[in-house]
């Protein structure tokens, strides 16, 4: 099930447009951070984040959920 902490967590990845930003940000150790995104893109069945080596790009999904999670 889809939590508030995930889409949390994915929108300020998605603002930060790195996982190590976002977790300085959440204060959150970056293990979980890729947790936490790694089970919302898993239940929603698609990858939210293009990964170019550290710099992240919204996928269409990623765009799509972006509105809905801010």
């Amino acid at each position: 099930m889809m939590t508030l902490d995930q889409l949390q967590t994915f929108v300020q990845v998605a603002r930060a447009r790195s996982f190590s930003r976002a977790a300085v940000l959440l204060d959150l150790a970056q293990p979980t951070l890729s947790g936490r995104i790694a089970a919302l893109e898993q239940e929603l069945g698609t990858s939210l984040f293009n990964r170019h080596g550290h710099t992240l790009e919204l996928t269409e999904g990623g765009c799509a959920l972006l509105p809905h999670a801010e």
